[in-house]
């Protein structure tokens, strides 16, 4: 079976990492789209594993949650009218759990933006962390029985619920109503309101969509399959939690949190990939074709 060489399925990596599109990387790469397809989906399924694995256990003080709109092979509002629609087309929502002091992902999933999305979070953050902590969500209807089902009253928890301004509606207008405002609402337990913050999360929004062409807005560069929109994403969160410096904390947010002690490599998430790559079968004997 023929495989890229190392140095160049890295570069490929590398590239996907820092927001290159697919075809981008084809040209520049020099290889079929279909091969980095291929390399996208084995990474993602490796990296998928690799937080599974290894964000468990985590020690955290103050987590920060909130949603991100994404949208694949057509918005929702197109989709009853496009051209052969696949399963999973429409509005995609990935909701993140970062944790404040380590920058570290703790938890994700990729949904819509229900309760049961919501619930989805929670019951993995729950999962992934050892000791009672404090978090904060905006204001989304969701997040309150979601906190409370997965965490019960072990959990301190706000929300910052931000206050718009009147939307302005124009021909052509894409920007949000301005934000004029927020209140720091305790919803359970006795949360630090000093803290009661979604910044960082917020940034981390910023980060996503400037790391993974796919989430542009205004471009064609959408996700046309929803595996692969999971996969960007989960090479995404790993590159970002072990392989990344991060410049605030000058070390990986997993080694600022203390499940690794080394700054990982892309080489390490393709020794990933080829360990859990099925072993190769030895060839059957050649046979003839007889002339006709």
């Amino acid at each position: 079976m023929n495989k890229l060489p190392l140095a160049k399925r890295t570069q490929i990596l590398a590239m996907l990492c820092e927001g290159s599109s697919m075809r981008s990387i084809s040209r520049v790469a020099d290889v079929s789209i279909n091969t980095v397809s291929k390399l996208l989906v084995q990474a993602g399924e490796a990296c998928l594993a690799i937080h599974d694995e290894n964000v468990r256990k985590v020690k955290a003080r103050r987590i920060q949650c909130d949603e991100i709109w994404s949208f694949c092979h057509a918005k929702a509002k197109n989709v009853a009218t496009a051209k052969a629609a696949p399963e999973g087309a429409g509005d995609v929502w990935t909701w993140t759990a970062i944790e404040a002091d380590t920058k570290l992902i703790v938890s994700y999933f990729v949904g819509d933006r229900s309760g049961q999305s919501a619930l989805a979070l929670m019951d993995d953050l729950r999962a992934r962390i050892t000791n009672k902590v404090q978090i904060t969500t905006d204001g989304h209807s969701a997040y309150p029985d979601a906190v409370e089902a997965a965490f019960g009253s072990d959990v301190r928890y706000a929300q910052l619920v931000k206050i718009y301004g009147p939307t302005i509606a124009a021909p052509g207008r894409y920007s949000p109503a301005e934000c004029v405002g927020a209140r720091k609402v305790k919803v359970m337990g006795n949360p630090d309101i000093a803290h009661v913050s979604t910044s960082y999360v917020e940034r981390q929004n910023l980060t996503m969509r400037m790391s993974m062409r796919r989430f542009t807005r205004l471009t064609n560069a959408f996700s046309k399959k929803l595996d692969n929109h999971i996969h960007a994403l989960a090479l995404y969160f790993a590159f970002y939690n072990f392989c990344r410096i991060h410049k605030t904390l000058r070390v990986s947010p997993a080694m600022a949190a203390g499940i690794t002690d080394r700054l990982w490599s892309l080489e390490d998430i393709i020794a990933r990939i080829d360990a859990d790559a099925p072993a190769a079968k030895a060839r059957g004997p050649y046979k003839k074709r007889e002339a006709i």
